[in-house]
């Protein structure tokens, strides 16, 4: 629990007025590989700060072939956030890709309070603005990146996750196949 305690505080501080009030929200939870926290189809209720592990969101297309869009690694905060402010079904999965430790809170029960505790609302903000910059960074890399400029920022990003998760969940993040991470990889370590 101090950890997430630290990691909010690290986003926006709280008062111990604030976190004594929401930290009896959060309950801890245990997520196994492939186990999922938000589910497609589905509406989300909740968010979670991911105090170890890692997560990914991924969408899957007509023909079944799934983009991974987002990892999350500990730590972190977690959640389909588009379904909790729009109460619409989730399009975007999130599964745990490693087991992972969480702390896991209903979202509306920390939006009741926004008014209560400006503190909390301004770290709500802040939370939000962080996300929308990290889908534009994402986005403008996709657009104006070629896969090797991608594949040093991911390495860069997430410098632990190449040697935890399967080669090919990197390639769709990527936005190239396996095979062509393979043969990117093979060039840059021939450089080095």
């Amino acid at each position: 629990m101090e950890s997430l305690k630290h990691y909010l505080n690290e986003i926006s501080p709280l008062s111990e007025e604030t976190w004594k009030e929401i930290s009896v929200l959060f309950k801890p939870k245990t997520l196994s590989t492939k186990e999922y926290f938000v589910k497609e189809y589905k509406p989300a209720t909740e968010i979670a700060f991911l105090e170890e592990g890692c997560v990914r969101a991924f969408f899957t297309n007509s023909e079944g072939k799934e983009y991974n869009k987002q990892f999350f690694v500990a730590p972190s905060l977690i959640g389909a956030y588009s379904s909790l402010l729009t109460k619409e079904k989730n399009l975007i999965p999130q599964q745990a890709l490693t087991a992972c430790k969480i702390w896991v809170v209903n979202y509306n029960e920390l939006e009741i309070r926004y008014a209560k505790f400006h503190d909390l609302e301004r770290l709500g903000r802040k939370v939000a603005e962080f996300y929308f910059l990290e889908k534009e960074r994402k986005e403008l890399e996709m657009a104006l990146q070629d896969a090797t400029e991608r594949y040093l920022k991911f390495r860069h990003q997430f410098a632990s996750l190449e040697q935890l998760i399967p080669q090919y969940h990197i390639a769709s993040y990527l936005g190239i196949s396996a095979t062509q991470l393979s043969r990117l990889r093979n060039k840059l370590s021939k450089k080095s």
